[in-house]
């Protein structure tokens, strides 16, 4: 049986334990958040569609503050005080938002600061997660392994929504907040636990030499040295300019999205049930490929192709697009390019971190997956906004966002053959 889960997960002896507590530790942190996403939906358009512009600057201009933030505490403390210290202080945020709901002082205003608030939290926290993955397996283990946590993170999808509608009615909308803080403090076990499990592994191997060898030092620098180190090496520059096309084009087919689905049906619930929908299949689907397949694929075609699938999947769906607009394809198209993004080359895009410095994982990476993502989407809001006015149809719209998408994937194999050298060069010093 023990072969058998081997040969399913591609994971190798001594390596169980430490797998199977990432697993945990990444379906705890996003079955917390996707219970409280619908909580964050809700509140968005509390106050009208029209608030959500401006709660997406309310969540950049965050980004921006708690980015340099991060990396400064991240400077300051060890691994294994930074990661559950900055838990336990989110899990203090939501306990802050309970007390908020539950006195029902100023809704509208505690609305908003919480949908900019759960908005951050998704990024920050899974970038920690992915920041401290990359700190304690190799190179080699991220391409075989990550596939396989990134699944938890799938569960989380799946589990979390359903647990809010079963919750919902018993307990009330602020009552689950309560239980999305006791599902992070579990992760905050998993992550304890975790940092045993991978010192055992280490241990179990005199061979082992993980990514994080020689760098538990603390690091040089400032809050803000995270968005120059992106100026300074082109690599990182790179990661962050796929992480701005990935906004870009997910922006340009969420707006697309948009509007057929408000000229589909006026029904909220209907609307709704399309969302559900989408994100279930997605969950669903993205699962399957992580546990069964993203490992093999990554290291079957490199890290450079599997980033690449996701940017051909926009290329064929706006093609699709420049004919179609019905909206049983738009479903299709981001069913698949989410779970093409989750299940394949988002691990992708993570296993490009392993080959850089315990600096630049911590200072640069949060940079990237905040700041740059998050002002992205503000940015590229605007810019769709304006195509769609000048060329008013969404057949040329559509087929500007695949020639964008192709560049994108000319970048995405720029980045594998860039991380296979440093590779080399890690191996070899």
């Amino acid at each position: 049986m023990e072969t058998l889960i081997k040969k399913v997960v591609n994971f190798r002896t001594g390596e169980g334990k430490a797998l199977a507590w990432s697993f945990a530790y990444f379906f705890f942190l996003m079955c917390a958040y996707y219970m409280m996403l619908p909580i964050r939906d809700a509140f968005g358009i509390r106050g009208g569609v029209q608030d959500l512009p401006w709660l997406f600057l309310g969540t950049f201009i965050a980004s921006l503050f708690t980015a340099p933030l991060q990396a400064w505490v991240a400077d300051r403390l060890p691994r294994k005080r930074f990661v559950p210290v900055t838990y336990l202080f989110l899990v203090a945020n939501i306990l802050i938002f309970w007390l908020l709901l539950r006195a029902d002082l100023a809704p509208s205003v505690v609305s908003k600061a919480f949908f900019i608030w759960i908005t951050v939290f998704s990024v920050f926290a899974v970038s920690i997660f992915w920041s401290f993955q990359s700190d304690l397996y190799t190179s080699e283990q991220s391409v075989r392994l990550f596939g396989f946590i990134a699944a938890g993170a799938s569960l989380g999808n799946i589990l979390g929504p359903r647990l809010n509608a079963l919750l919902i009615g018993p307990i009330g909308v602020a009552n689950l907040l309560l239980v999305a803080s006791g599902l992070l403090v579990l992760a905050v076990v998993c992550a304890n636990r975790l940092e045993a499990a991978a010192a055992a592994m280490r241990a179990a191997d005199p061979n082992f030499v993980a990514a994080s060898a020689g760098r538990e030092k603390r690091s040089a620098g400032g809050m803000f040295e995270g968005f120059s180190l992106l100026f300074k090496s082109s690599y990182l520059g790179g990661i962050g300019l796929w992480v701005f096309m990935l906004s870009l084009l997910g922006t340009f087919l969420y707006f697309t999205q948009a509007h057929v689905v408000a000229s589909y049906t006026e029904d909220l619930r209907q609307r709704t049930s399309i969302f559900s929908e989408i994100y279930f299949w997605v969950g669903i689907v993205s699962m399957a490929v992580q546990i069964f397949g993203t490992g093999r694929i990554i290291k079957g075609i490199g890290t450079g192709a599997a980033l690449a699938i996701l940017p051909i999947v926009f290329v064929a769906g706006f093609v699709g697009l420049m004919f179609t607009s019905a909206l049983f394809a738009i479903v299709a198209f981001q069913a698949l390019q989410r779970a093409s993004n989750f299940g394949i080359s988002n691990v992708a895009r993570e296993s490009l971190w392993p080959v850089v410095s315990r600096e630049e994982k911590f200072k640069a990476k949060n940079i990237v997956d905040g700041a740059v993502f998050r002002g992205a989407d503000v940015a590229n809001a605007f810019l769709y906004s304006g195509l769609a006015a000048v060329f008013s149809v969404q057949p040329t719209v559509a087929g500007i966002a695949a020639v964008l998408a192709g560049g994108w994937a000319a970048l995405s194999l720029w980045l594998g053959k860039a991380r296979e050298r440093r590779a080399r060069e890690q191996a070899g010093g």
